[in-house]
């Protein structure tokens, strides 16, 4: 199965020299930043996105919102590392080298890539984990998604992938974050619940402020697990 894109007149290797064309175009330190924004940043920044939803989370909405919602949060980066597993084998079938293997001229920005191609593992991390934001909270999942989106292009930039090992992978993370969400949080809502219920845990599911506004009328029990909690939410 290897080669899906060897042939110069084939688009996905036409854009991916059109992209990486970019960064021979680039001052070198502009590479640096994308070197690093493609290899780190954009893990970085849907790390401090998913901190942020949590936040808003436990800030907001009911008690039952706010057990979905970290529920769904905790199935975000477990989601990311069962697509990762799935990638092995497909890496495995597939044996599609690296573009600088096969194609010269490319602008190389890290060196050293010497596993398969197809899917990207990057694309495939980074979408996963967008997605399980985005099912926790509509608005820091969009813009979670716009991340690892841009962690795709960035992989092109470099000169490290096709364009399609990263539609692979965007499409891989989507798929398992989204088709193993009902199964994830049925097992993981009774978890958040019952860190809810623990003295020391509950300040990790709501804010002392949030359950203030509403002492006495909830309970903590065990609330239906959904795609999402609060009014900004995919369940909205």
């Amino acid at each position: 199965m290897a080669g899906l894109a060897s042939d110069g007149s084939n688009p996905d290797v036409s854009l991916l020299y059109d992209i990486n064309g970019m960064a021979k175009a680039a001052p070198p330190w502009f590479d640096r930043v994308m070197e690093f924004v493609g290899e780190y940043g954009v893990m970085l920044g849907l790390v401090l996105v998913g901190l942020g939803c949590w936040w808003s989370i436990r800030r907001r909405g009911s008690l039952a919102d706010a057990v979905s919602g970290l529920a769904a949060l905790i199935w975000a980066p477990l989601a990311a590392g069962v697509a990762l597993l799935v990638n092995i084998p497909i890496r495995g079938f597939v044996e599609r080298p690296r573009p600088f293997k096969d194609h010269q001229g490319l602008e190389v920005l890290v060196a050293g890539k010497t596993d398969f191609s197809f899917v990207s593992d990057h694309a495939t991390l980074a979408m996963a984990l967008a997605v399980g934001i985005f099912v926790a909270h509509r608005r820091f999942g969009l813009a979670a998604i716009g991340l690892a989106l841009f962690e795709g292009f960035c992989r092109v930039y470099m000169g490290v992938h096709y364009p399609t090992d990263v539609v692979g992978g965007l499409a891989l993370g989507t798929a398992v974050a989204l088709l193993l969400a009902p199964p994830a949080l049925a097992l993981l809502t009774p978890v958040a619940s019952a860190v809810a219920r623990s003295p020391r845990g509950a300040v990790l599911v709501r804010s002392r402020r949030a359950a203030e506004r509403r002492p006495m009328a909830e309970t903590v029990g065990m609330p239906e697990p959904r795609l999402g909690s609060g009014e900004n939410d995919l369940a909205a």
